[in-house]
């Protein structure tokens, strides 16, 4: 999955990334102090609502390549800056109402539908409890930290100014802390409140940012890599300021979050599985369902469509158990395939970067035929830092839009001698790298034609549909020609296909967490540890994991359609041209075009490709 740092919908709901304080000493930056009602072009709106939300959301700022904040960090989980959100989105959507949608050129109708979409869907959200659970297990501000601050993240260490820079974003650590434990605690009284099984995995994330040495903790990472010209005076100060604020404001504000987890919200904290549990817990749900697949499909169906996806893909998993001549029914090829040491064949962390190496020089040479843009961002395949490795899934951090940092493919590997290669390598490069999200994302940022709303958007329908629709196309760039690596595609596949059945089950259905993890075992080959982990991201993140399916398969049907209405134009053209070679349907054109204007809700991006496809005729 993308790693998501997000100023939209989940900023405002799940994740704890945003800041109250409003700057007003950066400048250069445009300010909807200048009344919207001056405003003619709607290109200037969409600048205005980009620079406020920059000072509204400065670590995705950061993320996004505009260092101008990178000294703030929100206090983002009081009502005045959820009041203040409401006001801001509120204020951007009547000024689009401004705007006749039909006078509009083509890209700046689809803005228009985006942004309309995208400031109902928050301003939606903005009603429910979401913020009496300020984070959990997965995501949020007190495990994105560390990652900034680690000195290998996206907050810059180049300059003294730089780490000036993360000093002032810690010293707001303590009151986001504590805004988000008087949130904890109204949700205690409302009854809104997490699964046990999760606050029992939050507590040694806070422990393990605990030190007394303060040179062994994570933040003190960039004074371990202080640059060579620095000034000597400036290292010296920086040091002790790095010390002081590790053992003074990191260190006990990560103890006190423990503390309270662990006396306080543990013993409150709910035995049941899913959302509807807690009061209004149907209602966010449906939210979520919507928000996260831009559909308006009902949890049923979604359901429905991971029951059938589901036996389709354990047909193809018999094959496969078929063509390697396995004797056993499936519950058996899996506890083989999870076993056989043959299938283990790694030393070090090293050999598995490697093999992820391999997989990239093994597709390059293919994908001109599939691709006629490429992205200019570097790209880097890196192990995932040891502090979050352990609840880690292998994921994709994007690169800055200038190139100056590149995209990251992280690979937890906690111990190299059991990394299974029917763990998906293939399908896993494929999505999370190239050409998934390295593609989609840096396509879309170094587009400079496209507001930069939409330059730095996510929608998860579209994102991780196209990343899962990538792992289709293995065996079209040269993968999948082992079996064990395609039964890894198809366990992976399986795995997107099982959590429509979960997701939904256990939000809607009164599925436990015991019959979910029983479920993905029953159908893939993944250990209990795995399964226990992909459940609990389900259960904290409810129907963020039901995009990828929906989205996946959305992009196939476009890809079948559109096949199947230029190729009868093509039939046509050749009784036109005997002889003449037509070839209308194009696949890199199609995925160029898909690609070309960045993530959208799927009904917008059915309507754009509709248009593209009928200017191919």
């Amino acid at each position: 999955m993308k790693k998501l740092a997000l100023g939209g919908l989940l900023a405002c709901t799940l994740l704890a990334a945003c800041n109250q304080q409003k700057s007003s000493d950066h400048s250069g930056a445009a300010s909807a102090e200048t009344s919207l009602a001056d405003v003619k072009d709607i290109n200037q709106l969409f600048e205005m609502y980009w620079e406020d939300n920059a000072k509204l959301f400065p670590l995705d700022a950061t993320t996004q390549g505009d260092n101008r904040y990178n000294d703030q960090l929100p206090n983002d989980g009081t009502k005045a800056f959820r009041e203040q959100l409401r006001a801001f989105y509120q204020k951007y959507l009547d000024g689009l109402q401004k705007f006749d949608r039909a006078s509009l050129s083509e890209n700046d109708r689809i803005s228009y539908d985006i942004f309309q979409y995208d400031l109902q869907t928050k301003l939606e959200g903005l009603k429910l409890n979401t913020w009496m659970m300020p984070f959990q297990q997965f995501w949020g501000l007190p495990i994105t930290l560390g990652q900034f601050g680690s000195g290998e993240g996206v907050q810059p260490f180049k300059t003294a100014k730089d780490y000036d820079n993360w000093l002032g974003r810690v010293h707001g650590f303590t009151a986001w802390a504590d805004t988000a434990i008087g949130n904890f605690r109204q949700g205690i009284k409302a009854g809104v409140v997490l699964p046990r099984a999760l606050v029992t995995k939050m507590v040694p994330q806070m422990r393990d940012l605990e030190v007394t040495d303060p040179t062994k903790s994570l933040f003190y990472g960039p004074i371990n890599k202080l640059p060579a010209d620095m000034p000597a005076a400036d290292k010296e100060r920086l040091t002790a300021a790095y010390k002081k604020a590790i053992l003074e404001e990191l260190v006990p504000t990560y103890k006190k979050l423990g503390d309270f987890l662990e006396k306080e919200y543990l013993p409150k904290s709910r035995p049941s599985t899913g959302i509807a549990a807690v009061p209004g817990g149907p209602e966010m749900y449906r939210y979520y369902v919507k928000s996260w697949t831009t559909t308006d499909k009902t949890p049923e169906e979604i359901y429905q469509t991971g029951q059938k996806e589901v036996a389709r893909i354990r047909g193809e998993m018999e094959k496969v158990k078929a063509q390697v001549g396995f004797q056993g029914d499936l519950p058996a090829f899996f506890q083989h395939l999870k076993t056989d040491p043959k299938l283990m064949p790694y030393k070090t962390a090293e050999d598995v970067l490697n093999a992820f190496r391999g997989i990239q020089a093994k597709i390059t040479p293919n994908l001109p035929k599939m691709f006629g843009r490429t992205p200019k961002t570097p790209f880097e395949i890196r192990e995932t830092e040891k502090f979050r490795e352990a609840s880690a899934s292998a994921e994709y951090n994007q690169g800055s839009p200038d190139g100056s940092r590149p995209g990251i493919f992280y690979i937890p590997i906690v111990d190299a001698a059991k990394f299974n290669v029917t763990s998906g390598m293939e399908s896993l490069f494929l999505h999370e790298a190239i050409p998934g999200h390295h593609y989609q994302i840096s396509l879309q940022q170094e587009n400079t034609q496209l507001p930069k709303f939409r330059r730095f958007a996510w929608y998860g329908a579209m994102g991780e549909g196209w990343a899962l629709y990538t792992e289709s196309l293995g065996k079209e760039l040269g993968l999948y020609t082992d079996p064990y690596q395609y039964m890894g595609a198809l366990g992976d596949e399986m795995h997107r296909a099982v959590r429509l059945v979960v997701d939904v089950g256990m939000h809607t259905k009164n599925m436990t967490r015991e019959e979910a993890i029983k479920y993905m075992l029953s159908n893939e080959a993944i250990s209990e540890e795995g399964a226990t982990a992909e459940i609990e991201r389900y259960m904290a993140i409810p129907g963020q994991a039901l995009s990828y399916k929906i989205g996946a398969l959305k992009i196939r049907e476009l890809r079948q359609k559109y096949s199947q209405q230029l190729g009868l134009h093509r039939d046509k053209l050749r009784e036109k041209y005997a002889g003449q070679n037509r070839e209308h349907f194009s696949l890199s054109a199609f995925h160029d075009e898909l690609l070309k204007d960045g993530v959208m809700p799927l009904a917008v991006l059915e309507r754009k490709m509709d248009n593209w496809a009928a200017g191919q005729k």
